[in-house]
């Protein structure tokens, strides 16, 4: 009956969004009531609102109070795509720490919009609920938290992590999971245990510049890749340029890239899982944004292709639950090992305190709190 009913709402948004993107819904047209909705489809007013609201999660309607549902977006309206950037002749080194720190101290300015930070607002962030969930996991974990966790972190977090990966196409397991403080730690761990101080790293081009100033930190070379807004990175290119320039490893987002938004298709990621497997290569893919989709399906990652362990996958809850619990974690493939001892180098051990917020949290069901 749920499935039934889930099918018909994205059926009826499927057919408003279309004649939205034919612009025979234009912006500031005014959609059928709920209720006049309900009855010319055919189905439940809940139905009907569920296919609005499907709508507005995706920001293309509007509801306005005591007067009803609105256009207020189409694709007609999006800009052209931006230009993939001119190949590189070389690797080179990293100088951004200036720029790094004077954006971080702006960052701090009230009167400023933070396009350097992709984080949600606070006002948008179910602080109320998280706050009861943190006080119930307080009560509920032995000690009150006070004493270590296994340094791979809480089995119960990794637990329902394992469980998630299902929605990006994995099978894990609680064991092959590493906990950490937020995806900047995981990517730092994953880098770490696979390069030395002088290497090259592929990265895309234009690049996140906090992975940026991470080779910086770690005295790596980048070689930036041209990437395309629809597809990601240029695989030819990449195929050419590992053995030319010795590559040790690259460091890709592979959804919803910051700051050029290419999500990589699944045929891509499958593609360039191949074509490091042919040349041992690791891939760190940050997945940071995966779950950032308004699609009806999550998009994959690399990870789901990777059947020789060469796929380090990493995420957190920082942009679809709370960015200052710093709940983080990697899947590291055949570098478990090593991610573990330079975590245990690193930090010792992970934060005890587990929280079981309720389903609204991005399907999720648990998570650790620093």
């Amino acid at each position: 009956m749920f499935k039934t009913a889930e099918h018909l709402y994205l059926q009826i948004a499927d057919k408003l969004e279309q004649l939205i993107a034919k612009d025979v819904l234009k912006i500031g047209d005014k959609l059928p009531s709920v209720r006049t909705m309900s009855e010319e489809q055919g189905v439940s007013m809940s139905t009907a609102f569920q296919a609005y609201y499907h709508l507005e999660a995706k920001g293309l309607i509007e509801s306005r109070p005591k007067s009803g549902y609105y256009v207020i977006f189409s694709p007609r309206r999006m800009p052209e795509m931006p230009k993939v950037c001119e190949a590189v002749k070389k690797p080179s080194e990293v100088t951004v720490h200036e720029m790094v720190t004077q954006v971080s101290q702006d960052m701090r300015l009230e009167n400023i919009t933070r396009f350097a930070s992709a984080a949600p607002p606070e006002s948008m962030l179910p602080a109320a609920k998280i706050s009861k969930a943190l006080i119930q996991a307080l009560r509920k974990t032995p000690f009150a938290g006070v004493g270590y966790e296994p340094v791979q972190g809480n089995p119960d977090l990794r637990r329902q992590i394992a469980r998630n990966s299902i929605l990006w196409g994995g099978a894990v397991s609680e064991d092959e999971i590493v906990t950490t403080s937020g995806c900047m730690d995981a990517l730092t761990l994953c880098l770490s245990a696979v390069t030395q101080q002088g290497d090259t790293i592929a990265i895309e081009s234009p690049a996140y510049y906090g992975s940026l100033q991470l080779a910086e930190t770690l005295g790596l070379k980048v070689l930036e890749i041209p990437t395309h807004p629809g597809t990601g990175v240029d695989l030819e290119y990449l195929d050419k340029a590992i053995p030319k320039f010795k590559i040790k490893a690259c460091l890709f987002v592979t959804n919803f890239t910051n700051p050029l938004g290419a999500c990589m298709p699944d045929t891509h990621k499958r593609e360039l899982v191949r074509l490091l497997e042919k040349y041992e290569i690791p891939l760190i893919e940050d997945d940071i944004y995966g779950d950032m989709y308004f699609g009806k399906e999550r998009p994959g990652v690399c990870k789901t292709f990777d059947t020789s362990g060469l796929v380090l996958l990493c995420n957190s809850f920082s942009k679809s639950v709370a960015p200052g619990y710093r709940v983080g974690w990697t899947i590291p493939g055949r570098y478990l090992e090593k991610v573990l001892n330079l975590k245990r180098h690193h930090s010792i051990s992970s934060p005890s305190l587990r929280v079981q917020p309720s389903p609204v949290f991005w399907k999720t069901t648990a998570m650790s709190i620093t």
